[in-house]
């Protein structure tokens, strides 16, 4: 049975982090004490429950959570060494634990166990932060709150710090919380619902007293052609940016994007104190710890060329990474973790947006939040004083903080195709859904192009949702529909590297059957489509310079004679040369062009439930049903091919094992001898 303390402090954390204003993703922690019995013992012993390290509050179970005995944790105020050895205190929460402990400690541990309630919230919200970082915040906090919420000078978080608010909470019994310079509030209660009740009274508080006093432009007067572009436009640049911008993110490592043009974003970019504010930086730790120290920002008008754009943003790439080494180098000491990448993880582009970038995509759509929220206190520091951001140097001691290198060490092994964005065409059904799930389960994200819009969106469903797939639809014998899908994809994830080629149909008709609108239907969207599919996608991944993978979905039929079968086996002869083509024009971009040769998949098939496969039975004198034990006998393995052959095929050549591999057609047919490659 799980403890009502529990109960209450999962209840507690759910519901404040439901909601934006109260804190972020995965930021903030909340805590809650109360007694169990000791089961070696059988004595009531006091406990500490508080959300452990990387959980987000939002989505809090009993599993998140770290349990402590709270008189072991408090009795480390007496092994305490001071602050230059507060590093070593997280160590020492392990023998603090409780029976298996639960989610590993987190730095503000000492914060909740040491603080004398019985209930306690740290948050980070964009109210509170909009005051901790304001440049007379002491003198905010008091107007704003009387004597009911109290200042703490910033320090960085840890047992210190924890010691620090215990004390202010002793020495003001009338205070419900407190604000922490540069960082966030903490609040308590005796309760669990007082202590929420307070969190938002704090929060509301701020916010109204912003919202009345702030002036009217917190940003600045509006800068002449610096407005938003209408939303058609500015997608559009979006799209043609993106790849420069992901090139510019990923020279370091690989990064998967994600695009936003809030309200926000646009009217921050459009005033004149942006540049200074952007230079600034951020201050919170959660949020400079994903956004890094300070965005690159591309200082020309909304109404830029694409090429004039391009070009100044080389050169601002440039000058951000001597500037970012330069940070390292003024901080950094013997002891400081290697550098992790100069390169930005956002990038604002004035008219047009933000582009943020992490290792998966939820991790750049988090970045892209969290610089939403700096934006946010930003604003409110400015309407009511001027933003005050924590010092350079404080920051650089949390960013390259020896705990924070060992909870990156911590994260699990990155799966193989982890940074991989892809496009699947023809991916709603059969073949092309088996390859998009295969690729999302070895950690790409994947774009699912289909005809039918709305079961592409339900295969996306499947897979996990925005963050691991969309559904958009394309026409791939349309050129416009082909060059619209890519940009989608592009503005879904923010690049492009694996392209697939799956979509298709067949008529199986002889040649006196079949008539010219059956060839140019069959060329249109096999040939014709898959050329304009690999055209567009090229362009981009030139752009990135960041290599990728063509495949096509080619067919046993392209090197096999069989009967009835004139446009559907020409038009897959035309695809498989065209992967030789391909391979041999685009590999001095380290694109590789690689085929599949696929026979017979009839499970789940779209081609073979449209009539091709009763088509096909006929010819051979077999009934429908019997269509995949037919195919499987006639092969040397005597086995029927399935979509997931093929899928596992397509991660086999896109895959880390076949590196140096292209203009190669892999055969998934069971064998078939008379379509062996020569």
């Amino acid at each position: 049975m799980i403890n009502p303390s529990v109960t209450e402090l999962i209840s507690r954390s759910n519901s404040l982090g439901a909601d934006p204003k109260n804190t972020n993703y995965a930021g903030g922690n909340t805590s809650a004490k109360g007694t169990e019995k000791d089961p070696v013992t059988g004595e009531e012993v006091e406990l500490l429950w508080v959300k452990g390290s990387g959980g987000d509050l939002g989505t809090l179970k009993e599993t998140g959570l770290a349990t402590l005995r709270l008189d072991r944790m408090r009795a480390l105020k007496h092994v305490y060494l001071g602050v230059e050895r507060e590093d070593e205190m997280v160590a020492a929460f392990d023998y603090c634990l409780h029976g298996k402990g639960g989610a590993a400690p987190s730095i503000d541990t000492a914060m909740h166990g040491l603080v004398d309630a019985a209930h306690v919230d740290h948050l980070h919200p964009d109210s509170g932060i909009a005051i901790a970082t304001a440049a007379d915040g002491p003198e905010l906090t008091t107007k704003i709150f009387g004597e009911k919420v109290v200042w703490v000078p910033w320090r960085r978080p840890g047992f210190q710090l924890g010691l620090d608010i215990a004390e202010i909470k002793e020495r003001n019994p009338q205070a419900i919380g407190c604000i922490l310079g540069g960082h966030g509030i903490t609040a308590w209660g005796d309760t669990s619902a007082e202590s929420q009740q307070n969190s938002l009274w704090i929060i509301d508080t701020a916010a109204a007293y912003i919202a009345e006093h702030s002036k009217p432009e917190p940003f600045g007067p509006a800068l002449e052609g610096y407005a938003a572009l209408p939303e058609a436009q500015r997608h559009a640049k979006a799209a043609a940016l993106i790849p420069t911008i992901r090139s510019i993110a990923s020279a370091d490592k690989p990064q998967v994007g994600h695009y936003t043009d809030s309200e926000a974003v646009l009217e921050f970019l459009a005033h004149t104190e942006h540049p200074r504010l952007a230079e600034m930086g951020t201050s919170c730790p959660d949020h400079f710890l994903r956004t890094k120290v300070k965005p690159l920002v591309l200082d020309l008008p909304a109404d830029a060329s694409v090429e004039d754009s391009i070009a100044r943003l080389h050169e601002l790439h440039q000058a951000y990474r001597e500037d970012y080494q330069g940070y390292y180098d003024r901080h950094s000491s013997e002891d400081s973790p290697a550098i992790r990448g100069a390169d930005p993880a956002i990038v604002l582009i004035p008219g047009v947006g933000m582009f943020s970038f992490g290792k998966d995509k939820q991790t750049a759509r988090v970045a892209g939040e969290f610089y939403v929220n700096a934006i946010n206190v930003m604003r409110g520091a400015e309407g009511l004083s001027s933003y005050a951001p924590i010092d350079e140097s404080e920051k650089f001691r949390i960013e390259y903080w020896a705990l924070e290198e060992a909870k990156l060490a911590r994260m699990p092994k990155p799966k193989p195709l982890a940074t991989r964005i892809a496009l699947v065409t023809g991916a709603a059904s059969g073949i092309g859904k088996a390859i998009a799930e295969r690729l999302a389960e070895e950690g790409a994200v994947v774009a699912i192009a289909d005809l039918n819009l709305e079961k592409a969106k339900e295969a996306a469903a499947g897979i996990g949702g925005p963050d691991k797939a969309v559904g958009i639809a394309v026409d791939v014998s349309d050129e416009d529909a082909v060059i619209q899908a890519i940009n989608e994809t592009l503005l879904a994830f923010g690049g492009l590297d694996i392209v697939v080629n799956n979509a298709g149909l067949s008529l199986s008709k002889s040649l006196l059957d079949t008539t010219a609108k059956d060839w140019d239907l069959q060329h249109n969207v096999m040939a014709k489509g898959s050329f304009l599919v690999s055209k567009a996608a090229a362009s981009v991944l030139i752009a990135q310079g960041l290599g990728g993978d063509v495949i096509y979905i080619s067919s046993k039929n392209s090197v096999f004679a069989g009967p009835n079968n004139i446009a559907y086996s020409a038009t897959k002869a035309d695809q498989a040369h065209q992967v030789r083509l391909l391979a041999a024009e685009l590999g001095a971009h380290q694109i590789r062009v690689n085929g599949i040769n696929p026979d017979g998949v009839v499970q789940g098939s779209g081609i073979f439930a449209s009539g091709w496969g009763a088509n096909r039975a006929a010819t051979y004198g077999i009934e429908e049903k019997d269509l995949g034990k037919f195919y499987a006998q006639r092969t040397i393995l005597k086995r029927e091919v399935l979509p997931q052959n093929v899928a596992n095929a397509v991660f086999a050549l896109v895959g880390p094992e076949l590196s140096h591999t292209t203009g190669l057609h892999i055969p998934v047919d069971a064998g078939v001898a008379a379509a062996f490659l020569r």
